[in-house]
């Protein structure tokens, strides 16, 4: 990490880093880094385990806002598509572990 994100936030939508999703449906990162049907609580798991200070926001995904889903917003502690690939990676080895 070359920069310091002190205080700021982003916001980490389901969408952002689900591999059942397209680029244009909202998918931010790589096919083959992304989680399939990534949970909320899930983010949440992750974003914990990393350090992330993870909140739950109830606002809905505008592209989808008929969706149940929330959003999870976490600490800014490098570039925001690292951090998705970090949460999705850490997803992935949750998974595994049961």
């Amino acid at each position: 990490m070359s920069r310091e994100y002190q205080g700021k936030r982003i916001v980490v939508y389901p969408n952002y880093i689900d591999s059942k999703k397209s680029r244009k449906m909202g998918r931010k990162i790589s096919f083959a880094d992304a989680v399939s049907n990534p949970k909320i609580e899930e983010i949440v798991r992750a974003a914990e385990n990393l350090g992330l200070e993870p909140q739950v926001d109830e606002s809905r995904y505008p592209r989808e806002w008929w969706s149940t889903d929330k959003r999870v917003i976490v600490l800014k502690r490098d570039s925001k598509l690292n951090t998705l690939r970090l949460i999705a990676r850490e997803i992935k080895r949750l998974r595994e572990k049961y």
